[in-house]
C-alpha cells in the first residue's frame, strides 16, 4: 500500500517535469512557433506510458494533420526545441534521464502507425552523459541532419525522449515504467537526392522487455542500447547532428500560447530552410492545407533542472534527494518529499 501511495504522489508531483516540442529551426533559423501549425501538438505535455496505444507514435493528436509544413533542403540541420509548455519555459527535470531518437517517414495524414519509419539519429549514454543531460545544457535544442541524399517530398519527422527515471519496471498506463514523449513535425524537403526511407520500422514494435526500455539508471551504467533499429544507411552516411545547439535564431520570439494554425510562418528562402508561403511548383515549400483549432497546452508549475534557487536550496519540483544524488537536499520552497529510494522532489507544502 505504501508503495502505491508513493507512486501516486510521484505521478502527481512530477507532471511539472514534462515537456513537448514547441518550435523547429532550420540551419539555425526559427520557423516560428510550431504548436498546432507544423507540429502535431498534444493537448498537454503528459507522457505516453502504454506501448499498445497508437499515441505512442505521434502523440495524442497524432492523427490530426497540421495545416502547414517546415521547408527544408536535403542535408539541412533541423533543430527540435523542447520546452515545458511554450518557448521560454524550463525544459525537463534533470531526473528524467534517457535517450533522444529521431525517425523519418513518408508523409501521411493518419497517425503514423505501421511499419513506415526509418531512424536518422539517436543519442543515448556517452561518457556518463545522457541525451537529456545534453538537451538541458543546450537549452532544449536537439539538432538532427536530414540525409543529404533524401528525395524531395513531404515527410513526417518524429523525435522522442524516453525518460528512464522509473524504467526499472515495464511501461504501463499508470504506475512505474519508461515515459515516452513523441513529437511529429511535418516537413517539405527540396533537393535532387534519390534516397527514400525504407527501413519500415514500426514504432509500436517497441517491447516492455527491450533492454533500452526496461532499464535501471540508478546502477551507474556505463553503456546503454538505444531502442529501435540501427540508423538508416542514408542518414548514417550523412552523419547525425548530435546534441549541440545552433546559433541563436534571428527570427522573433514565438508567441507564448499556441496559435490556431491559420497563418503560415514568416517566409525566408526555401533553400536556406525558412518556411515560405509560396514557391515554384517544382519545389513547393510551406503549404497551408487546412485550418485546425489549437489543442491548447495545459500548463502546470514550471519544471526545473534541479538547480538551487537563490543559493538556498533546490527549486520547486527539482530533485532534492535519492540514492547517489549529490545536489541540494533542502528546498528553497516547499518540502522535500521522498518518491522512491532513488528520487525525492521539492513539492508544495
Amino acid at each position: 500500500m505504501r508503495y502505491s501511495i508513493v507512486n501516486a504522489l510521484a505521478f502527481a508531483t512530477t507532471v511539472a517535469a514534462h515537456c513537448q516540442v514547441t518550435e523547429i529551426q532550420v540551419n539555425g533559423k526559427s520557423q516560428g512557433t510550431g504548436l498546432n501549425k507544423y507540429i502535431r501538438s498534444p493537448p498537454n505535455n503528459s507522457p505516453v506510458k502504454s506501448l499498445t496505444t497508437p499515441n505512442l507514435v505521434c502523440g495524442v493528436n497524432g492523427a490530426k494533420a497540421a495545416p502547414s509544413f517546415v521547408a527544408a533542403a536535403a542535408g539541412d540541420t533541423v533543430t527540435f526545441e523542447w520546452m515545458h509548455d511554450k518557448k521560454g519555459d524550463d525544459i525537463i527535470d534533470g531526473s528524467h534521464k534517457g535517450p533522444i531518437i529521431t525517425y523519418i517517414a513518408p508523409y501521411t495524414e493518419d497517425n503514423g502507425a505501421g511499419a513506415i519509419w526509418s531512424k536518422i539519429d539517436e543519442e543515448g549514454l556517452t561518457g556518463g552523459k545522457w541525451a537529456v543531460d545534453n538537451l538541458i545544457a543546450a537549452k532544449g535544442k536537439k539538432d538532427v541532419k536530414l540525409p543529404a541524399d533524401l528525395k524531395a517530398g513531404k515527410y513526417l519527422v518524429r523525435q522522442e525522449i524516453i525518460a528512464l527515471h522509473e524504467a526499472d519496471a515495464a511501461p504501463t498506463e499508470s504506475g512505474r515504467g519508461a515515459q515516452f514523449y513523441p513529437s511529429c513535425a511535418q516537413f517539405e524537403v527540396t533537393g535532387t537526392g534519390s534516397a527514400v526511407p525504407d527501413q519500415k520500422f514500426d514504432i509500436q514494435s517497441y517491447s516492455g522487455t527491450d533492454p533500452g526500455i526496461k532499464f535501471n539508471i540508478y546502477n551507474s551504467p556505463t553503456s546503454y542500447k538505444v531502442p529501435g533499429p540501427a540508423i538508416w544507411s542514408a542518414a548514417a552516411s550523412g552523419g547525425g547532428a548530435g546534441g549541440a545547439a545552433p546559433a541563436a535564431p534571428a527570427a522573433p520570439a514565438a508567441p507564448s500560447s499556441p496559435a490556431g494554425g491559420s497563418a503560415a510562418p514568416k517566409p525566408t528562402s526555401a533553400a536556406g530552410g525558412g518556411a515560405a508561403t509560396s514557391a515554384p511548383a517544382a519545389s513547393p515549400t510551406t503549404l497551408l492545407t487546412s485550418t485546425k483549432a489549437a489543442g491548447g497546452a495545459s500548463p502546470t508549475a514550471p519544471a526545473t533542472g534541479g538547480g538551487a534557487a537563490g543559493g538556498s536550496g533546490a527549486a520547486m519540483y527539482a530533485q532534492c534527494g535519492g540514492n547517489g544524488f549529490s545536489g541540494a537536499t533542502s528546498c528553497a520552497e516547499g518540502t522535500c518529499k521522498k518518491q522512491n529510494d532513488y528520487y525525492s522532489q521539492c513539492v508544495p507544502n
